[in-house]
């Protein structure tokens, strides 16, 4: 039962990471219709940034990690502006196209900033732990639950209350009927790129507190892939739980599974999200939150 729970508790943590960086992908998409992959760079870039103002030029961690936000947020934006707002009106495939280009370029720059070395970002809690009913805990999921938490309880009170999510939530269900309104679609679409971006970042910290970024952390980003298509596409909530799933179901995998199915090979916690978003996809193949789209001819 403690291996249980202490999976289940991991998975969560982990979770929290691929949540975060798989809202990043849903406000894009919701806002643009465009399925952003620069993701996984300006996750590395933003870890690698905090890593400078942290460890290396000085600056406390808990002024590091929010200066670096707002750092990438702006990125983000400068991203917007200049690569993908010239293409609209091209076709969704080509915008696709170029994110991937920027993922590309951002990773490779920050491959020059990382070296041959590791890059820590700077950890005020460690490994320490928790102890309740005998079952000891990390602190660092613990953190990384409650920031989740407190970050999609922002984004809903934003979405809600305030007049420019308002906007943006006008924007995502119809641009044409949003612009007639007087509301700024291309300050939408900034937008968007920067709460992601800034999301972005706060995962790379959760990864990098961990262990050390080095040039290989980019992975971790695309197992917000099947978390966004499991959760939904255009739903924040789904892919917030379908972040967590995908947390839960390769801990609980890698604690299991080589001692129960070890026929099934090593590694395979690392493929189980994928037979997870199978599974979804034939039951619900719009994802367990996403909104299904009729179109008719």
């Amino acid at each position: 039962m403690i291996r249980f729970i202490q999976a289940l508790y991991g998975g969560l943590g982990a979770g929290s990471i691929y949540a975060l960086i798989a809202v990043g992908f849903v406000i894009i998409y919701k806002s643009t219709r465009i399925i952003s992959f620069a993701q996984p760079g300006l996750m590395v870039v933003g870890a690698l940034t905090v890593a400078y103002l942290g460890p290396v030029y000085g600056l406390p961690f808990f002024l590091a990690v929010p200066l670096a936000m707002l750092l990438i947020a702006g990125l983000g934006m400068v991203i917007e502006r200049a690569a993908l707002r010239p293409m609209v009106g091209k076709p969704v495939f080509v915008m696709v196209i170029i994110t991937l280009g920027i993922d590309v370029v951002l990773r490779v720059v920050a491959n020059r900033f990382i070296g041959v070395t590791v890059r820590p970002v700077g950890d005020p809690w460690g490994f320490s732990t928790f102890t309740i009913a005998g079952v000891p805990f990390q602190t660092r999921f613990l953190i990384m639950l409650a920031a989740l938490a407190a970050v999609v309880g922002v984004l809903f009170a934003f979405f809600r209350y305030s007049r420019m999510g308002l906007a943006m939530r006008a924007a995502a269900f119809d641009q044409e009927t949003a612009l007639a309104q007087g509301i700024s679609v291309g300050a939408v679409f900034a937008l968007s790129w920067a709460i992601a971006a800034a999301l972005a970042t706060l995962a790379g910290v959760f990864v990098g507190t961990g262990t050390p970024i080095d040039q290989g952390t980019w992975v971790i980003a695309l197992k917000a892939l099947p978390a966004i298509i499991i959760g939904g596409l255009d739903s924040v909530g789904g892919a917030v739980i379908g972040g967590l799933a995908v947390g839960v179901v390769e801990s609980l995998v890698a604690a299991y599974q080589p001692a129960y199915a070890p026929w099934l090979g090593n590694n395979f916690e690392l493929v189980s999200p994928y037979v997870v978003l199978l599974l979804v996809l034939l039951v619900r193949p719009y994802g367990l939150f996403g909104t299904p789209e009729v179109e008719r001819v």
